[in-house]
């Protein structure tokens, strides 16, 4: 299987210091999960956090949908905080919802899943904390 690489660090800001509408794969209502405390982060920046979790309308205030695909617009980017044999439907409903984004958090990893989500054109992160990671690089923008 061919390898996959993250993008660069400076590709990555760009990335994000153009996207405004997040949505939350697998988002919790547990303020003490790393999901919800990312979705807040995120939503203090000034990103639009939508949470997609099949079983509620809402998670502690932040709209929620039951799939990608149900979104009323689009995400700029999906942050996926689920478990990884889960990813090859989280990329099927990327791209039939046509979210151009992904990214999976530190310990989410299929390496078939994010190729495939890279050659369908979506931008594709891996196995990075976007809290850790991502947040650092947008402000370096």
């Amino acid at each position: 299987m061919p390898e996959f690489n993250n993008p660069a660090d400076a590709e990555i800001g760009r990335y994000l210091a153009n996207a405004r509408r997040v949505a939350v794969v697998g988002m919790s209502p547990d303020r003490e999960r790393p999901s919800y405390g990312v979705a807040a982060a995120l939503d203090r920046l000034g990103f639009e956090i939508t949470a997609v979790r099949p079983d509620c309308e809402d998670v502690r205030g932040f709209p929620a949908v039951p799939e990608l695909q149900a979104l009323p617009e689009p995400a700029d980017l999906a942050v996926v905080f689920r478990r990884p044999e889960t990813l090859g439907a989280v990329v099927d409903d990327a791209i039939a919802g046509r979210i151009p984004g992904l990214w999976f958090q530190l310990g989410v990893v299929d390496t078939a899943a994010a190729l495939r989500a890279r050659a369908a054109g979506l931008f594709v992160v891996m196995d990075r904390c976007i809290y850790r990671d991502g947040i650092p690089l947008l402000q370096a923008e």
